[in-house]
């Protein structure tokens, strides 16, 4: 089973709602549930005739994901610094901003804020002060849109890891591996296989809880390792103004 794949290009409706937040960003480690509550939240949203656009990390071409301009977007290390990427990032974040603010749906992003350029730009060995003015800079940029961020967390990461890869198998497995343990950061510390990847999602958790803590923007934290989908989306839906939230499929 290949996992390399990329999804349809966005499009965006043509009306906004006038409601609180003018984007939702799911936050998470891999699996997580990130997909699941951002399509989750972006069909209540719409149920509640709240126009919104549920963006999947995989959309192509993706509104914010700066190394779809890369040649080698799974490996950006082998042509860009870490410096130039978050570069291109922020650009295409204000783009982004810019395309939104004039009247669009609410967009509901799958990670991005953190799970994307930054995991790049983690997996690229960009120090921790780099991290934090790349993340600050970002919700200076999304600001104007009263974001809420949505953090996913399950304390034991180790856990958390070994379950999602016992659930989608040895090939998602070697497709993590293959890809995210070839990075500068892994090489470094001689990162391999399962174990690895968990030591790697260890470091990575450290860092997003360390940015999260920081972010001057509205947060919610779900510590849903129990996995009652149920209580996780009626606690979002309060938040947001929604009521009658459902199970998420």
């Amino acid at each position: 089973m290949s996992y390399n794949i990329r999804m349809n290009p966005v499009a965006w409706p043509a009306q906004r709602s006038s409601e609180h937040h003018g984007l939702v960003v799911i936050e998470g480690i891999m699996g997580s549930g990130k997909s699941t509550t951002m399509r989750f939240v972006a069909k209540t949203l719409e149920e509640a005739g709240r126009p919104a656009l549920g963006v999947h990390e995989r959309a192509d071409p993706h509104p914010v994901r700066a190394t779809d301009e890369l040649q080698h977007w799974f490996e950006p290390w082998r042509e860009s610094t870490a410096e130039q990427l978050a570069s291109r990032a922020i650009s295409k974040w204000r783009s982004f901003v810019e395309e939104v603010q004039p009247g669009t749906s609410v967009p509901v992003l799958d990670g991005q804020l953190f799970h994307g350029d930054l995991t790049n730009l983690f997996l690229m060995e960009a120090g921790f002060d780099e991290l934090a003015a790349y993340c600050e800079s970002l919700a200076q940029l999304i600001r104007p849109l009263r974001p809420l961020v949505v953090y996913l967390r399950q304390e034991n990461v180790e856990l958390a890891v070994r379950t999602i890869s016992a659930e989608r198998g040895e090939a998602w497995v070697r497709y993590q591996v293959d890809w995210k343990l070839k990075g500068p950061y892994a090489v470094r510390r001689n990162l391999v296989g399962l174990e690895g990847l968990i030591t790697l999602y260890q470091d990575y958790r450290r860092m997003t809880d360390a940015l999260f803590d920081r972010l001057t923007l509205e947060t919610m934290v779900i510590e849903n390792s129990a996995r009652d989908w149920a209580r996780y989306n009626q606690q979002v839906c309060e938040r947001l103004g929604l009521d009658g939230a459902q199970s998420a499929s």
